[in-house]
């Protein structure tokens, strides 16, 4: 077999990277420079004033470290995108003109997924359920339906800008993390908001209400130990709501922040209590760097072929789920549960128990250990009190959910009906569609906010359907609340079948019928989360 070499160029932010990669994925070459900024965060001009410095000092200690000459490149591999525009435009530049130099093909791929693809060249894993975190990005990431999935992100800021963030202001300085991690270990709790909706996390609140606190002078410890804690418990938490969904048993953890040390921690605890296997890569290969762009244009090139010079403008808002991923095997070798389990989600554990001789459920929502105990009790004493509430709050909004038999806020678990039904997931087709929007409808009237509307958690009885675990649920008059509960829905249907996913969804809000909330869709959207 012909084995061809790719020499990747990085620049989305403030890392410049060059590597050198061979099609059985033995790195052969890696070198790169990072911007530290003298004061305020990464401006863009500046970064790519950067990359335009080390670019060409860069190619030529690559191709020294690999021992090759350059007329052993066969394809030059360039990050398109999601990034800072004026840093992209000087990396896809450099990339033209290094190929057009050298008479060889060239092709752009996306950041993100280079960061779950070269974790997977790196540790072995095969189809896991990534945690993407980095300065620029925060995601949730799984393969489905022929694309990466993004199931999970953030409604605002990225984690990693929120700690370099709160580095600046208060003058720990930038970037923020490795500082924080190291003044955590000597802290104690303060209480600070954790904000998770359905599948998505918020930082915008926790970086605000940690600035107060440095404000009002408490100990800079505390916070670091709060924020940090708080921060990995909602990403954690949103990874584990991913893993429960789709039922695979690998877990990865990538990008920048990956070298914080408590994050691992929390994430490998988390897979261990859903037994599935935790993976991270090397961290040389956590940031960002020219191997993952090298190796994830051999692959894409293997599929697709090169680019024509046309198409290699920069794609400054290129989303993880808008490429094609055909390369890998999505047979899944599913989590197992315990025989007394019925299913054992993010949330809780779902036991088989009786109420009165009759069939029922426990919703059992059982300790984290990847959680402090102040944040897990705070949070499983909440929702079980709310998760009450909501459901009798449904009944009377005419949507059919379990009839609540006992709350044992002590046990923080909940007895109810055991619905013998299907899972919309199996079932889902046109009529059904239309029906679920209808029904949520009823609830977003009432401002009863579901809070993970997946396709897992409504079911189909007796022509009914029941709409289950309100877990995550809360009252909100919000039309952009309501729109965030949407879109929980959106991607879980994306899960299934993406092709079906935009008719489905369609008739989703044809049976709403709010236009004015689903205009807010569109733009959140559209708004510039997803990038750096």
């Amino acid at each position: 077999m012909i084995i061809l070499i790719s020499l990747g160029i990085e620049g989305t932010a403030e890392k410049t990277g060059v590597g050198i990669v061979d099609s059985d994925g033995n790195i052969l070459a890696m070198a790169g420079k990072q911007l530290f900024p003298e004061e305020g965060g990464i401006h863009p001009r500046i970064a790519a004033e950067h990359h335009a410095h080390w670019i060409p000092k860069l190619i030529p200690q690559a191709i020294e470290e690999s021992g090759l000459s350059y007329e052993d490149i066969d394809l030059v591999s360039f990050s398109q995108g999601p990034g800072l525009g004026p840093a992209l435009r000087i990396v896809a530049t450099s990339a033209r003109t290094l190929a057009l130099s050298l008479n060889k093909p060239i092709i752009g791929v996306n950041h993100c997924i280079g960061h779950v693809e070269v974790g997977k060249l790196d540790t072995g894993a095969v189809n896991p359920v990534s945690l993407y975190v980095s300065g620029g990005n925060s995601q949730v990431i799984a393969y489905e339906s022929g694309r990466y999935r993004i199931f999970g992100e953030t409604l605002d800021i990225a984690v990693g800008n929120c700690l370099d963030h709160f580095g600046r202001e208060t003058g720990l300085g930038h970037p923020g993390g490795p500082v924080i991690e190291k003044l955590a270990k000597q802290g104690s709790y303060i209480d600070l908001p954790y904000i998770v909706k359905g599948m998505d996390f918020s930082f915008s609140g926790l970086l605000s209400a940690a600035l107060r606190e440095a404000e009002k002078g408490t100990p800079m410890e505390d916070i670091c130990f709060s924020l940090q804690e708080t921060a990995f418990s909602m990403l954690v938490e949103v990874t584990e709501r991913a893993l429960s969904h789709t039922q695979k048993d690998e877990v990865m953890l990538c990008g920048g922040v990956s070298a914080n040390s408590r994050l691992r921690e929390m994430l490998k605890t988390m897979s261990e209590e859903h037994g599935a296997k935790f993976y991270m890569p090397e961290m040389k290969l956590c940031g960002d760097n020219g191997v993952m762009i090298a190796w994830l244009g051999l692959l894409m090139c293997k599929e697709f072929g090169p680019m024509d010079l046309a198409d290699t403008g920069i794609i400054q808002k290129f989303r993880t789920d808008e490429v094609d991923i055909p390369w890998i095997d999505n047979s899944k070798s599913y989590l197992k549960l315990s025989d007394d389990l019925i299913a054992k989600g993010a949330e809780s554990n779902i036991v088989k128990s009786h109420y009165l001789g009759e069939p029922a459920v426990l919703k059992d929502r059982v300790p984290k250990g990847y959680r402090i105990p102040e944040i897990d009790n705070k949070i499983r004493k909440s929702r079980c009190k709310l998760e009450a509430k909501l459901l009798s709050d449904a009944k009377r909004a005419g949507v059919v959910t379990p009839v609540l038999y006992d709350v044992n806020l002590e046990d923080k678990s909940i007895l109810m009906e055991e619905i013998d039904g299907i899972i919309v997931k199996d079932i889902i087709d046109e009529d059904l569609a239309f029906r679920i929007g209808r029904e949520i409808s009823k609830l977003h009237s009432a401002d009863i906010i579901h809070g993970d509307i997946t396709t897992s958690n409504i079911m189909l009885r007796d022509d009914q359907l029941v709409f289950i675990d309100f877990g995550l649920g809360r009252h909100s008059p919000l039309d952009e609340d309501k729109a965030v509960d949407l879109l929980v829905l959106k991607k879980s249907l994306q899960s299934i079948d993406y092709n079906l996913a935009v008719k489905y969804f369609d008739l989703v809000l044809k049976g709403y019928n709010n236009d004015k909330v689903a205009s807010h869709i569109a733009d959140i959207e559209s708004r510039g989360r997803y990038t750096h």
